[in-house]
């Protein structure tokens, strides 16, 4: 069994209020800097550079999963991870038919950039990504499992699109795996303030938008560098495990 460490909730310059640096070479850069192994990239409402940050990783030990940070139609943040670049653009399609026409709004959202491996411009994403999908939090939940992803609630402790604010509980009928706390809050403070959260596996990411903060603080114990490893580490499963590190 092996120790790696990890950062599941990534953005990139699509993703709206992200930092000019996050282009694909310099997070691959940092990332190895840092003696991360895994990084999931999750721009909001977009998977547009997953395959750029893939690319820029060639030859590097270091996994890229794709991933979103999807807005249900209840303004909750979700991470949707996926074994596979084709999985995760099968659900960007789903997302695309569900996203209001709203033209984004440089001025007040910056840009959303859309760039090669290198970090050359390819396009600008005119789309506001910043918005909900009118698919509820039910419906995401059920697309992404169907579709073999994980779908793991993002920052629930916030009270800007997080799960314990925008539906004030944690969906009964809804079988998660685990939930997701920000990184200035520890499991045990986050179960203390939230009660409801007490029976769930918390897993803390950085919510990255800028190079400094990708940490690695997520440690995966599993046999190898693999998303059905992921899987299992995250859901404590076959002897996998996952634990938080402070940083």
């Amino acid at each position: 069994m092996h120790t790696y460490r990890a950062d599941l909730h990534v953005h990139t310059v699509v993703s709206p209020c992200a930092d000019v640096e996050m282009i694909p070479p310099l997070i691959v850069a940092e990332a190895v800097h840092q003696g991360i192994d895994i990084l999931a990239i999750t721009d909001h409402n977009s998977t547009a550079n997953i395959a750029s940050v893939q690319k820029a990783a060639l030859g590097v030990p270091l996994l890229i999963i794709p991933g979103m940070e999807v807005q249900t139609a209840e303004d909750v943040h979700v991470l949707c991870l996926f074994e596979s670049l084709e999985q995760s653009l099968q659900w960007q399609e789903i997302v695309d038919q569900h996203l209001p026409l709203l033209k984004n709004n440089p001025d007040f959202f910056g840009e959303q950039f859309i760039v090669d491996e290198t970090g050359d411009f390819i396009a600008t994403e005119d789309r506001l990504l910043l918005t909900a999908v009118d698919l509820s939090f039910e419906a995401a939940y059920q697309t992404v499992i169907q579709l073999g992803g994980m779908f793991i609630p993002a920052h629930v402790n916030r009270k800007a699109n997080g799960l314990l604010a925008n539906l004030g509980f944690v969906p009964a009928d809804t079988p998660l795996d685990l939930l997701e706390i920000s990184r200035h809050l520890s499991p045990i403070e986050a179960k203390k303030q939230f009660p409801q959260i007490e029976k769930y596996p918390l897993m803390q990411n950085g919510d990255v938008h800028y190079l400094a903060d990708l940490l690695g603080s997520l440690r995966l114990n599993m046999e190898s560098l693999s998303f059905q490893e992921i899987k299992l580490a995250l859901k404590n499963q076959q002897g996998r495990s996952f634990y938080i590190s402070p940083i």
